[in-house]
């Protein structure tokens, strides 16, 4: 080769070593980035076997790829055949360094071997290759084993080829300029590998933290434990079939990979502002619930109102006012007191409407005069009448605000992290799960045309997951026809997308979904041409 010509050469390896790099650096699936390293090796020695070696958890070789043009070997990496080959130890015991075997040689001592002929090779075990080479035919004579390291100078795998040919097709030796760029390749393969690595335990330990924090949330709450998991799965069980709709308004509705992860970390984040709602307002499972039910400070008073009514029929009875038994005047207070601690137990129990003359009624009970403590009061105070009059539900006004200001906590906790491009949309997905395809909803009272599809998606998931949960502290989970007719009415008000809780119905998603999370006794016949009525 001339001068120029050689020039040429060494311009386009070092043109096509650049742009394997990039293309390494670009490489998602490892088992594709392994095949790319070979592929290249190949290119570079048109040797006829190519294995690739990792280490694995244990410290030993695991075989990832090998290839033999010659033997029509393809095993490993994308083929789906798997090596049944056991991992090269690079031990033979705690003491003994494994020297024999070249590839766990090259991974101890960390350098390049690179033998011209196994057959007069001493300072290795060549007797399984000459073995294999006795039964089939072959004949294994030049190796080139590097190892792969990353940043921090450590082994992660070896590269092994065989049988380096010249232009004619002739087994020749590894020459010096073929080491010294399958070690350039192999150090770009390191790189690459370490680099996808460690992007692949970042994102475990995001997962995880944030898997950590829904996990705190649920179990702060005993009413709402598991919320933040089964979210997640109806969204995507939802989002997965709005993706498969060839007809109607989300035909072109479509997720790649990342778009997938985004919405799946949003489902998860969707109600991590919980972290800051107070737990005693979370699990209200009554209307006078506090730290505790304070209902019973409403019974102590009642009885203490039988007892004043006792003794003041014993003192009609000391002073020759009353009958030896209990006079009607006694009978009928006792009576009284016992049917107004009822309806007061009745009232404390949260509902779906209390009727007016009802909440007059608690307020009449809550006025009258009473004598308790030494003092004269109202039998019930402001606060208790305010809350045992709350006509929907458990949670007064202010209570309910703060609930919630969950999502605007939600939303300001995640507007603050630093996102990569693919999950720069995460506080937008989780932060409308509120809000109503009317512009009536909460935090930002947002219209349809200015929600994501994805948002809208969550939406959905979130009131179904609530309206099936049956760890609710103010209700029992509802039966599929009993929550799939609200979650109608909820279209037909257009506070849910209508084409999107079409997709819902029609698809069976909440058929699915209620197979594995929701109970066996809450599962009925839903009639789904009624519930998609306009």
């Amino acid at each position: 080769m001339d001068a120029l010509n050689r020039i040429k050469f060494l311009e386009d390896r070092l043109h096509r070593l650049s742009e394997i790099g990039m293309a390494l650096s670009t490489e998602k699936n490892t088992d594709r980035l392994f095949e790319m390293i070979l592929e290249e090796a190949k290119a570079i020695t048109r040797a006829d076997g190519q294995t690739l070696y990792s280490m694995n958890k244990d410290g030993n070789l695991k075989f990832e790829i090998m290839r033999n043009d010659t033997m029509n070997i393809n095993m490993g990496g994308t083929s789906g055949i798997e090596i049944p080959y056991y991992p090269v130890k690079l031990w033979i015991d705690k003491q003994t360094p494994n020297k024999q075997n070249v590839s766990a040689y090259v991974a101890l001592a960390q350098k390049t071997v690179n033998i011209h002929d196994a057959y007069e090779e001493e300072g290795f075990d060549f007797e399984g290759t000459k073995n294999f080479d006795e039964k089939s035919g072959y004949r294994s004579k030049s190796f080139l084993t590097v190892p792969l390291k990353n940043h921090e100078n450590e082994i992660i795998g070896v590269m092994q080829l065989i049988n380096a040919r010249n232009d004619h097709d002739e087994v020749i030796s590894f020459n010096d300029e073929m080491q010294e760029q399958l070690e350039s390749l192999a150090s770009q393969g390191a790189v690459a590998l370490t680099n996808k690595r460690l992007v692949e335990e970042l994102k475990t330990l995001f997962e995880a933290f944030i898997k950590l924090i829904a996990t705190a949330i649920d179990k702060k709450s005993e009413y709402t434990g598991g919320h933040c998991n089964r979210v997640p799965v109806i969204t995507m069980m939802l989002a997965d079939a709005v993706a498969e709709m060839t007809e109607g308004k989300y035909k072109n509705f479509s997720m790649d990979e990342d778009e997938r992860y985004e919405l799946y970390i949003a489902g998860w984040l969707h109600d991590c502002g919980k972290v800051a709602t107070p737990p005693h307002v979370v699990d209200k499972s009554t209307k006078l619930e506090t730290i505790f039910d304070r209902i019973e400070l409403v019974k102590t008073r009642m009885e203490l109102l039988k007892r004043d009514a006792e003794i003041a029929f014993l003192k009609r009875q000391l002073n020759g006012q009353a009958s030896d038994n209990f006079d009607d005047e006694f009978k009928g207070t006792i009576r009284q007191i016992d049917e107004n601690m009822s309806f007061l137990e009745n009232c404390n129990v949260g509902g779906e409407f209390m009727k007016q003359n009802l909440q007059e009624r608690v307020k009449s009970i809550g006025e009258q005069q009473v004598h308790l403590y030494g003092t004269d009061q109202n039998f019930l105070s402001k606060e208790e009448i305010a809350n045992l009059n709350i006509p929907k539900g458990t949670l007064l006004p202010e209570e309910r605000e703060i609930i919630n200001d969950h999502i605007v906590i939600t939303i300001e906790m995640l507007e603050q992290l630093p996102y990569p491009k693919h999950l720069k949309n995460v506080p937008e997905f989780a932060g409308g799960h509120h809000e109503k395809m009317d512009g009536t909803g909460y935090p930002k009272g947002l219209k349809a045309n200015q929600m994501s599809t994805q948002a809208k998606i969550m939406a959905i998931a979130d009131i179904y997951e609530a309206l099936t949960a049956a760890d609710r502290p103010y209700k029992d989970g509802k039966k599929l026809s009993s929550a799939m007719r609200i979650m109608g009415f909820m279209k037909n008000d257009y506070h849910i997308d209508v084409d999107l809780f079409e997709i819902f119905v029609k698809s069976g998603v909440y058929k699915k979904y209620a197979e594995d999370y929701v109970a066996k006794t809450q599962i009925d016949n839903v009639d789904e041409e009624v519930i998609l009525e306009p």
